[in-house]
Parts: structure tokens; sequence; C-alpha cells
């Protein structure tokens, strides 16, 4: 039988957002923060769900950010990554800051505008 070669991914380009991009999901930055933890370990999604108590395709459409998963999944995710909450919740919240541009509040006529810094 042959040896499985894993072909090297290619990192994904990073761009600067533009004001008109819309925010990312957190369950989309979780899905890519879970994946790429899940990579690091150079695990399948099958090991890695099985360890975590879900199927292999609910682990799938996690990492694909299209479920929106419960703490206890999230939990039972990131325990069978050997990674804890709060390792995990902040790497999302660090991609998020990284990926949306802060706003900063000009007063315009006594309202208060919101712009996006440059």
């Amino acid at each position: 039988m042959a040896d499985i070669v894993p072909f090297p991914r290619a990192p994904r380009p990073s761009r600067r957002p533009r004001p008109s991009d819309p925010e990312p999901l957190w369950r989309q930055l979780l899905g890519d923060q879970l994946r790429r933890r899940r990579h690091e370990r150079e695990e399948t999604l099958t090991e890695t769900a099985e360890k975590a108590g879900v199927s292999p395709q609910y682990l799938s459409e996690v990492e694909r950010g299209l479920k929106e998963p419960s703490s206890e999944m999230i939990a039972a995710i990131s325990g069978a990554l050997e990674t804890s909450l709060i390792e995990l919740t902040s790497a999302v919240a660090d991609d998020l800051r990284s990926t949306v541009a802060p706003a900063t509040a000009v007063v315009s006529a006594g309202r208060a505008v919101f712009a996006l810094a440059a």
C-alpha cells in the first residue's frame, strides 16, 4: 500500500480590507482557526471529529463557517485539538482585529458619524 503524501497548501493571500467589505462572521473566523490548528497537528477531519465526539461532516461545516456551533461543541473541538477556549477565542479575536479597519467617531453637526480610519 502506498503512502499518502499531503500536498502543501499555499498560504491565503493577505489583503487589506476595503471600507466596502463586510465584516467577516465570527463563525467563519472560528472555522478558519480550527482548520489551521487541525492542519498544524496534521490530523484529518475524521481523526479530530472522533476525538471531539462529532461527525466529520459537522466538523467540516464548522470549519467552512457554515454552522454556528454551540459553546459545548466549540469546547469539545478545541479540547480535541488540545487547545483552550481562551487561546482559541483570543486567536479569533486577533484575526477579527486584523481584518477589520478600526472605526473612528467624527462629530458632524452635533451627530456622531462613524468613518473608517485609514
